[in-house]
């Protein structure tokens, strides 16, 4: 089988994991493909929403007979622990799976260890293959809160060529062009959960909520969660029944995101206004950045960040931006934090 074939199905393995994106938290969203003897795909699978199948299961069961000799090429070192469900790598062996090649190694110390598992069964095992492109993709927000204990935070900001949020006068509808906005849409349904501040959702009445270029509402919601002591009038957007939504007192991002971390939160995007964005700057909780800026001016109004905890210019937050690209009229960066 050649390399060429296995680069393939470590892409398609992926693919297949940012559709499950969002539904398996606190489970991460692993992709796998069954190769059969000949090279040729014979099942796709991933992960199921929690006590499910994981990913090699299912492509498994696609696979059926044709898995005996085959490969399976997953995005993410097939589990070896009993959980909800039984461990990955006797399901593969059990398969009579003659090779795995996966990208990223589990570091979660209660379900590593199924390649040790597969290899002493004799299993070809291979690892790293496209492992930075499952890091920054599918498995980013999970590897980060294997590692780090807490949810990933991607702050989303529209703002124009001057760094305004707004005009001065409040208004902010349109900053960004419709292809952007579908697009936070579908950024926003493979989410866990959106925060945002009782100062936005009295402003602008914000739903929070992942909707179609129509209006509709997506058939994933993500929870939402609103941060702040301020009062919220009954009749408020965020709080009709198009999705849950979580009440979070006070002001701390660190608390709100250890009360998230409890109740299995991975990912999160942050789009409060500039006031809760500069609070999570300076508490050094913001993982990414997702940045569309506009093709405009209007020289006053809101910035997009405020106070950040920067007092002078050596203390700048500093990013590695990992790709930049239009999106309609719009420039989408993202960015993160440098080491």
């Amino acid at each position: 089988m050649t390399a060429e074939v296995e680069v393939r199905a470590m892409r398609a393995a992926i693919a297949a994991s940012e559709r499950v994106r969002g539904t398996t938290s606190p489970n991460p969203p692993v992709g796998c493909v069954i190769l059969d003897a000949r090279g040729e795909v014979a099942g796709v699978g991933a992960t199921s929403p929690p006590g499910g199948p994981h990913a090699e299961v299912n492509a498994l069961r696609e696979a059926g007979a044709r898995a005996e000799g085959g490969t399976a090429v997953v995005t993410l070192e097939p589990c070896a622990h009993t959980g909800r469900t039984p461990p990955c790598a006797d399901a593969l062996q059990a398969a009579g799976v003659a090779r795995v090649v996966h990208a990223a190694s589990d570091p979660n110390p209660s379900a590593s260890g199924g390649a040790e598992v597969l290899r002493s069964a004799g299993v070809d095992v291979h690892s790293g293959l496209l492992a930075d492109e499952v890091a920054k993709g599918p498995l980013r927000a999970w590897l980060h809160f294997v590692h780090t204990g807490r949810p990933h935070v991607t702050w989303k900001y529209a703002a124009t060529l001057d760094g305004r949020s707004a005009a001065a006068d409040g208004t902010s509808k349109w900053i960004s062009s419709a292809q952007s906005r579908a697009e936070v849409h579908r950024v926003r349904a493979a989410m866990d959960a959106i925060i945002a501040g009782t100062g936005t959702i009295l402003a602008d009445d914000a739903q929070l909520t992942a909707r179609d270029p129509d209006g509709n509402l997506l058939d994933r919601q993500p929870l939402r969660v609103v941060i702040g002591d301020r009062e919220i009038p009954p009749g408020a957007r965020v709080l009709d029944d198009a999705a849950e939504t979580l009440r979070l007192p006070g002001g701390d991002p660190a608390a709100a995101l250890a009360e998230l971390a409890g109740r299995g939160v991975v990912d999160v995007l942050l789009e409060g206004g500039p006031t809760l964005a500069g609070a999570f700057w300076e508490a050094g909780l913001v993982d990414r950045v997702l940045a569309y800026v506009a093709p405009a001016l209007l020289g006053a109004g809101p910035a997009a960040l405020g106070s950040a905890g920067v007092g002078s210019i050596s203390q700048a937050w500093r990013l590695r931006i990992e790709e930049t690209t239009m999106s309609g009229p719009d420039v989408r960066i993202s960015a993160v934090p440098q080491d």
